[in-house]
């Protein structure tokens, strides 16, 4: 490894969308113990970036309605200067990542962090997080709730929408 090479440090933020109470409610209502509804983002060059709704957006860290993180998770260092990474998001932006193509169990903030990660630091996010939708789908009150799930978009408010968003 050249020692030359800038490193930028990549962290995972990771939020609890029901702040606990999936905990408390998820034995009720799917007879089986979820510890939270993940949100995620990542955090690289003194930014903040997820994906949601609107598509990928940006805000200083910790800085949209949702606060501070629960956890944050350190997935190491890159060597991708921003410059590479700015253009890899506005490529994922135009395409795969537009805000009209957010899913909640299939394309989600989940699934942009953990593409983000492995390609900053070759690292997934802990499985815990992407494993989330299908363990709610595989129980039969997570299929009752499913068409009425599929019509959320979460996008937290409190970003810098870095694509345009669904217009692209």
């Amino acid at each position: 490894m050249d020692k030359n090479i800038p490193r930028y440090n990549v962290q995972l933020y990771i939020y609890d969308l029901s702040r606990g109470m999936a905990r408390s409610l998820s034995p009720i209502m799917l007879g089986k113990q979820l510890d939270g509804i993940w949100h995620t983002a990542i955090v690289a060059y003194g930014d903040e970036f997820f994906f949601g709704g609107e598509g990928i957006s940006s805000c200083s860290p910790g800085g949209t309605m949702l606060g501070p993180p629960d956890t944050v998770v350190e997935l190491g260092e890159t060597e991708v200067t921003e410059e590479i990474f700015m253009d890899y998001l506005s490529s994922l932006g135009e395409t795969t990542y537009r805000g009209d193509r957010y899913r909640l169990f299939e394309h989600n903030c989940n699934t942009f962090t953990n593409e983000v990660a492995q390609f900053l630091t070759g690292r997934s996010i802990p499985s815990y997080i992407t494993d989330l939708p299908s363990e709610v789908l595989s129980t039969p009150f997570g299929q009752i709730l499913r068409p009425i799930l599929d019509s959320i978009h979460i996008s937290p408010p409190g970003g810098n929408i870095i694509n345009g968003g669904r217009n692209i």
